[in-house]
């Protein structure tokens, strides 16, 4: 099959990078991605593909049956929202839409899933099972469109047996992929916290609860506590937001902060949770405040199917070399694939999509960032590849 998938790969490549570039120039924020998922749509038209829209708001299900429909289901998964952020790239298919942004690679995934269910429509005589591509929106956003879209039932009728996706990875160079069997993505919670205190003249201490100092010292104390957790466990917790409205002589009446807690360990998640919620209730007894606070519980941790995934490497020895597939580290951001990791054997793999001699480096999230195209080609042969034999 890697001869009749190359062969086809080379046909459609300069199409689907085409793909990528129009989803690139017109991106759509989280559960907002109606016209992305209408182009989607007519791809899929123009190639006689049958699917399902609409589902958990724009996304869409394409379904190819092979021989023997139910021996075998695959589910391909690609996420397509894109980032609030202003893009600096000076490139023909840079975003149109002021403060909105395919910084995170969701457009490459999506043109690769597309580009994959032509190549496996193609070759569907050769399929054993089905696949269903999940074009799924609202990565980036809680609660994420994965959930939703699991509570939609994308993996019943027929019950997917294995899901893949694969994701952009600019600390990689093209030419290489990476894959970590086990836990690989931490879980992560967001927090906020309204600190209600005392406004007033600033030269009048006595007469004002300042806010301000209240969310510095629960913001160190809660850094503090957590660090003395008796723990080899790797975590994160940071704050990345705060703000009060005053004036230098002005006190105001509330302080504002958010943070965001990655964890990797269920148990010591949950340990600080409870710590979170008893440094807000001493801060408010020592200052006599009252403090809003929210934790808001997301993504859980991302683990690949040892099986899976082991099975995706040896595969991938069969297009690349060895040396180009990589075992990667434990990352601490987060994924709402990681909804389809606890419901069926999963594997999450990364594609490096940099060129440092092009000066193509930038991270995801961030302004510059952009891939080297010929990224597209290794994923679509791997893609695809894993749809026949995976």
């Amino acid at each position: 099959m890697i001869k009749e998938i190359e062969s086809l790969v080379n046909i459609i490549f300069d199409d689907v990078v085409s793909f990528r570039n129009i989803i690139h120039k017109y991106p759509e924020l989280s559960y907002k991605e109606e016209k992305t998922s209408k182009f989607i749509c007519s791809i899929l038209d123009k190639n006689k593909i049958n699917y399902k829209k609409n589902i958990a708001g724009f996304g869409v299900i394409a379904m190819i049956k092979g021989q023997d429909p139910g021996v075998r289901v695959i589910g391909l998964r690609a996420d397509m929202d894109a980032l609030p952020i202003q893009e600096e790239n000076d490139v023909s298919y840079k975003s149109v839409h002021d403060g909105v942004m395919h910084a995170c690679g969701h457009d490459v995934h999506s043109s690769i899933l597309l580009g994959t269910a032509i190549i496996v429509n193609k070759l569907k005589n050769n399929l054993k099972g089905t696949i269903k591509f999940i074009f799924q929106p609202a990565e980036e956003k809680l609660p994420g469109g994965a959930s939703l879209m699991i509570e939609n039932g994308v993996l019943e009728n027929p019950k997917v047996n294995k899901m893949i996706a694969l994701h952009v990875y600019p600390e990689m160079e093209v030419g290489n992929i990476g894959f970590k069997s086990g836990q690989y993505m931490a879980a992560c919670d967001d927090l906020k916290f309204v600190i209600n205190g005392k406004g007033g003249h600033a030269a009048l201490p006595e007469k004002t609860k300042n806010p301000i100092i209240v969310a510095s010292e629960l913001i160190l104390n809660t850094r503090k506590k957590v660090s003395e957790i008796n723990t080899k466990t790797q975590y994160i917790l940071e704050y990345g937001d705060f703000r009060s409205f005053g004036a230098s002589n002005v006190i105001p009446e509330k302080s504002y902060v958010e943070g965001t807690l990655r964890t990797i360990n269920e148990e010591f998640r949950n340990k600080v949770h409870i710590i979170l919620l008893d440094e807000v209730k001493k801060i408010e007894k020592k200052y006599k405040v009252s403090c809003d606070f929210e934790i808001i519980k997301g993504y859980p941790s991302l683990i690949n199917n040892p099986d899976v995934t082991k099975k995706c490497i040896n595969l991938s020895y069969d297009i690349l070399n060895k040396k180009n597939v990589h075992k990667l580290p434990i990352r601490m951001a987060s994924e709402d694939f990681s909804f389809f990791s606890q419901s069926c054997p999963s594997s999450f793999f990364r594609i490096g999509v940099s060129n440092t001699s092009k000066g193509i480096n930038s991270l995801v999230h961030t302004s510059n960032f952009d891939i080297d195209q010929e990224s597209i080609r290794i994923g679509l042969n791997l893609m695809s590849y894993f749809a026949f034999e995976l």
